[in-house]
């Protein structure tokens, strides 16, 4: 889990992280204000299963390609990332497109969060 730019408010991601946890998978929170440079960085060297981004400041459009272009160029593009924040249902589409795999807004459930990253990351090629 970690919050790509400038965004200061991680509450919900923390919360999002616990409810991973509490659901048995390992998770390693990145923290504020990370570049997608470091995002992937320790995706790889921790050689994660997914990578979860949290967003409040709208820089999603900028910053989440970022990500997936930096996985492909370390050829990591196996790693699969999902998103939570507010994020315009046409962004949101767009995002899906290039390929974050699952989004989710304000008021998703957290078992339906666990959900989708327990799919995801059953998904992974080795």
């Amino acid at each position: 889990m970690a919050k790509p730019g400038l965004d200061g408010h991680d509450r919900g991601a923390k919360v999002v992280a616990r409810a991973l946890r509490d659901a048995g998978m390992e998770v390693i929170y990145a923290g504020l204000r990370q570049t997608p440079e470091d995002i992937v960085e320790a995706a790889v060297e921790e050689d994660v299963d997914l990578i979860g981004l949290s967003i409040l400041s709208g820089a999603h459009m900028v910053l989440f390609p970022r990500v997936l272009q930096l996985l492909k160029a370390r050829k990591a593009s196996e790693i699969k990332v999902f998103a939570g924040g507010i994020i315009p249902d046409e962004d949101a589409r767009k995002l899906k497109q290039m390929g974050i795999r699952a989004i989710f807004g304000p008021g998703t459930s957290l078992q339906a969060i666990v959900d989708a990253a327990r799919q995801l990351a059953g998904k992974r090629a080795s």
